[in-house]
Order: structure tokens, then C-alpha cells, then sequence
């Protein structure tokens, strides 16, 4: 048996493990309902995690094609990119991954079995970590383009507005003046 047909036998208990680490990154009350609502449309952010790393894990453990890899993490970075995390504590969950196996083959007494079959593994956890940065990136981007255009945008309707309301109050004016003139014409 090699690393990964061991990880494949075990790999519900690796993603339990793994989920309830990433869970304990939230408040107490947060992990609670993730961890215990199953409904994906009570929930989506747990699902949409729990889904991702469970195709994730796979992806990874049956050789990884790197555009459906890059398509997972996407789901669940997106999700963490616009949570109150710093960028290290939204990666986090990668490296946490590699915890999770080792620990995992510690409890088998299989670590020293499949040294060098697990440093190929975290090689691919890390280019998985380099992957997430990327993408966390790029989510962090669009987050601040949308911002700066909800800014531009709001800024823009006020000065819209406060040109308006110069140009009814120039306009009052003149017609005011209008009035008078007419007034003064008239000898009223």
C-alpha cells in the first residue's frame, strides 16, 4: 500500500479533521452552526467549504488536475476573501492540511513508512498554498475595485447633485431678479 491508497482509505476521517479545523478559525457560534447544519441552503458557507475541500482533497489524492483544483479553492477562498480574516488566517486552511495527515499517519505509526511519498505530498500542498495565494489575490482585488467604484459612483451623484442644487438656487435667483426688474420697470 502506498501514501496515497492509505490517504483514500482514511480520507473521511482526513476531511473531518480538516473541516473542523478550519471551523475553529470562526467564533464559538459560527463553527457550531456550520459544523451542525448540513442543509446546503440553510447554509452555504459551510457546504460551499465542506464541498470544496472534499473535491479538493480528492482532486489532490488522484493525481490533481490543476484546473479543477484551482476551481475548488476558488469556491472556497472566495468565501474567506471577503470574511474578517487576515490573508495568513484565510490560507490557513492549506497548510492545515498537511498538519492533518501527518497526524493522521502518526496515529497509523506509518510516518517514517512513507517519508518520502509524504514530502511529495506536501510539495503539492504547497504549490496548492501558492495556488490559494494567487487566487486570494485576485478576490481581494475585485473586492477593492468594487469598492472604488461604489465610491467613484456615490461621489459622483453627490457632486450631481450639489450641481443641481446650485444651478435651482442660480436659477431662483435670476428669476427673482427677473421679477424686480420687471417690478422697477413698471415703477412699482
Amino acid at each position: 500500500m502506498n501514501l496515497n491508497e492509505l490517504l483514500l482509505k482514511k480520507r473521511q476521517t482526513i476531511l473531518k479533521k480538516w473541516f473542523d479545523s478550519v471551523l475553529e478559525t470562526y467564533p464559538q457560534d459560527t463553527a457550531n452552526f456550520l459544523k451542525r447544519q448540513k442543509d446546503q441552503f440553510a447554509n452555504p458557507v459551510g457546504s460551499t467549504i465542506y464541498n470544496g475541500m472534499d473535491s479538493l482533497l480528492e482532486e489532490l489524492l488522484n493525481g490533481g488536475d490543476t484546473d479543477k483544483i484551482s476551481t475548488f479553492l476558488d469556491n472556497i477562498i472566495r468565501i474567506r476573501a471577503i470574511q474578517d480574516f487576515t490573508p495568513s488566517q484565510a490560507l490557513a486552511f492549506v497548510i492545515q492540511l498537511k498538519r492533518v495527515v501527518r497526524e493522521e499517519l502518526i496515529n497509523e505509526n506509518k510516518e517514517s513508512q512513507f517519508a518520502d511519498e509524504l514530502l511529495a505530498f506536501e510539495r503539492r500542498a504547497d504549490d496548492l498554498m501558492l495556488l490559494s495565494f494567487d487566487i486570494y489575490m485576485k478576490c481581494r482585488e475585485k473586492i477593492y475595485d468594487l469598492k472604488a467604484n461604489e465610491l467613484r459612483n456615490m461621489t459622483s451623484k453627490l457632486l450631481e447633485r450639489a450641481n443641481l442644487i446650485f444651478e435651482a438656487q442660480y436659477r431662483k435667483i435670476d428669476l427673482e431678479e427677473v421679477l424686480q426688474g420687471n417690478k422697477l420697470e413698471r415703477g412699482e
